[in-house]
């Protein structure tokens, strides 16, 4: 039977959530994103929820709190981000919530940042109508490493 998932609203509620989630060493691996302490993790959203610039939801699957996805302006382009509970992996839960989330969000280009390991993650977006346009070979940094990405842009609205 295929999982309902639907967005909404971020809430105060969600977070403690999104904080276990975040703390999955392969999510972290994955997503090659080193988690946050509580502290830093909770100011972190305080910071996302008070700026009404951020379109930011909840990804919610069979009426639980799945992960959550996010439009921000970086560097001077859009972005959009999600994470998934790894409990919500490989059932197609992260496809259905970008596109409903891209439904929503008729700005574009809309770009994306995608480690070169987490295939799962391209596939997601690519099956969204991303495409990729580029390379960062230092991504970002985990344990002193640098992490080379795919970086994805969406030209046309649906």
């Amino acid at each position: 039977m295929p999982s309902a998932v639907l967005l909404r609203d971020v809430r105060r509620d969600d977070l403690p959530i999104f904080f276990e989630q975040q703390l999955d060493p392969e999510a972290n691996t994955m997503a090659a994103f080193a988690p946050r302490s509580r502290e830093a993790f909770m100011a972190h959203w305080a910071r996302i929820l008070a700026d009404t610039t951020l379109i930011k939801q909840t990804i919610v699957c069979d009426g639980q709190v799945a992960g959550n996805i996010g439009c921000f302006e970086q560097d001077g382009q859009r972005e959009v981000g999600y994470w998934l509970g790894r409990e919500y992996w490989g059932r197609g839960i992260a496809t259905k919530a970008l596109a409903a989330f891209l439904d929503q969000i008729q700005q574009r280009p809309l770009h994306a940042y995608v480690a070169k390991h987490n295939l799962a993650s391209r596939r997601v977006l690519e099956k969204c109508g991303f495409a990729v346009v580029g390379e960062d070979n230092a991504f970002t940094r985990v344990d002193g490493e640098d992490i080379a990405a795919f970086i994805l842009r969406l030209d046309s609205a649906p």
